[in-house]
């Protein structure tokens, strides 16, 4: 007999010990030596999926996997012919990075459909715990691998992305875990949109914001999109540090330090008019294999990224991005070469679905708080799929992909409790 069929589930404290197993299991089976390393496609996230399997199985869950190599959990007579309310958030996790980004998300899904399970309870619509695959973009440059698959959105440049460290592209990864790459290559959808009635992702909070303030779950309203570079390469021309004067140097990394001051600059007087932006280069250096303290640099590479929720924003900023990086080049003397432009869409949240999960909150005490998330999610790309979306964040303290990460356990438990709420009485 299962233990669907003989555990209940009526109080919260028993969720917790589900939910408290499930992490120590995470943790225990992708800690890297520092923090938690779940690779996409690879060792880490397959341990993570395995363990999600194994705890819906024994609670009588229906576990399958789609075309992208998402997991896909329903609920006992569900045959799957109605369109669903998809829970999900995803297995993987940034290199040396916290256990709950991404694995909150799962843990609550799995717990609302097991709750649901054991009490019986028939939602107006079907519901299904999704668990999303290769959502960072630590190791290919490209963010929301398993929902761009789904969608068929993956760039056929993205197939090309060398993993770092290796050298292997996302294609010969993703064709060794099975998936159809010349599908995917081709931007064929792997899933039917009407199959999905709606999308709803916890996450933790990975800023400082619910903690200043105190709340322990928030509703978002939107999700901010990002244009990046994996690596644009300032070209110089090294040389001797004593014997060159600075009106004949071509200096890379004097060159691409005034760039990212000239940036700054803009970011503060575009955040004094209230744009939403931010910017980052979160990667930058020469080759190890040539500088030395005597040597004027004659390359240096460096990653650029600029967050925000407005398109217009977005695009606007990498205008001026351009624009300096032409002048710099004339200044200083150097070239920028630039690869291949990434993008990933902002997205707002459907705004009944957010309506609805306020209005939840309200009757279970929580705070109606909203928030715009300033990471991005998988949700953003079923949202640009046309898909109802929402997000639930809950309270994390110490940032995000760290391995520092804390999420409470009774900060945690509410918001499973508001994403079962809103599950029962259906989007």
């Amino acid at each position: 007999m299962s233990d669907a069929a003989v555990v209940r589930l009526p109080e919260p404290l028993r969720l917790r010990d589900i939910a408290r197993d499930l992490f120590d299991a995470l943790r225990e089976a992708s800690f890297d030596g520092v923090g938690i390393t779940r690779e996409c496609y690879d060792a880490g996230e397959n341990a993570a999926i395995a363990i999600f399997r194994e705890t819906a199985e024994r609670h009588g869950l229906k576990v399958k996997t789609d075309a992208a190599q998402n997991m896909i959990v329903s609920l006992p007579g569900d045959d799957g012919t109605k369109p669903a309310l998809l829970l999900a958030s995803h297995a993987d996790s940034v290199p040396q990075g916290g256990n709950f980004d991404g694995g909150a998300g799962v843990v609550a899904a799995l717990l609302t459909l097991i709750r649901i399970a054991a009490d019986g309870t028939r939602p107006p619509v079907p519901v299904r715990a999704m668990v999303l695959r290769g959502e960072e973009s630590a190791f290919y440059g490209r963010a929301n691998i398993g929902s761009r698959l789904l969608f068929g959105t993956l760039d056929p440049k993205d197939m090309e992305a060398k993993r770092r460290g290796t050298g292997r592209t996302l294609r010969e990864t993703l064709q060794a875990a099975g998936i159809d790459v010349e599908a995917a290559a081709a931007g064929q959808r792997m899933i039917d949109p009407a199959t999905i009635r709606a999308f709803v992702e916890l996450h933790i909070e990975q800023g400082p914001v619910m903690l200043a303030r105190k709340f322990p779950t928030a509703v978002v309203t939107g999700i901010r999109g990002n244009l990046r570079h994996r690596a644009i390469m300032c070209r110089g021309e090294a040389g001797h540090s004593g014997t060159v004067p600075r009106w004949l140097r071509r200096d890379a990394v004097f060159a691409v330090a005034d760039l990212l001051m000239r940036l700054d600059e803009h970011w503060m007087r575009l955040l004094e008019r209230g744009l939403d932006l931010v910017v980052t280069a979160g990667v930058i250096g020469t080759d190890p294999n040539e500088h030395a303290i005597s040597r004027i640099p004659g390359e240096v590479t460096f990653s650029f990224e600029v967050r925000s929720q407005s398109f217009e924003t977005l695009e606007a900023f990498y205008e001026l991005f351009r624009s300096e990086c032409r002048a710099v080049s004339d200044l200083r003397h150097v070239k920028f070469e630039f690869d291949d432009r990434v993008y990933a869409e902002p997205a707002r949240m459907d705004e009944a679905l957010v309506r609805k999960l306020v209005a939840a909150s309200e009757k279970l005490g929580l705070p109606t708080e909203t928030l715009a998330s300033g990471a991005g999610h998988d949700a953003a790309v079923f949202a640009n799929a046309g898909i109802p979306s929402a997000m639930i964040f809950v309270r994390n303290a110490n940032g995000s992909h760290n391995p520092a990460e804390a999420l409470d356990l009774d900060d945690f438990i509410q918001g499973v409790e508001l994403m079962h709420a809103f599950a029962v009485e259906g989007p």
